[in-house]
């Protein structure tokens, strides 16, 4: 069973294969894959950002709506 994705684990993974990139300890043959890897981490954040942003923006005019 695969377990849930969460921010903190495709930002972790993220910032992993960033720093193979960046210090070039990734071989050749494994760079297109961990390309990719990172595109789809970087979708799933800038997703989970968006989503957050918008139920905090809902939560925020609730409750000034409420002090109406």
């Amino acid at each position: 069973m695969e377990e849930k994705l969460t921010y903190e684990a495709a930002w972790t993974e993220l910032t992993a294969i960033s720093k193979e990139i960046e210090n070039e300890t990734i071989s050749v043959d494994d760079l297109a894959e961990k390309v990719k890897r990172a595109s789809e981490l970087i979708a799933f954040c800038q997703g989970r950002l968006r989503a957050t942003e918008t139920e905090v923006g809902r939560i925020i005019d609730g409750m000034e709506n409420q002090q109406l």
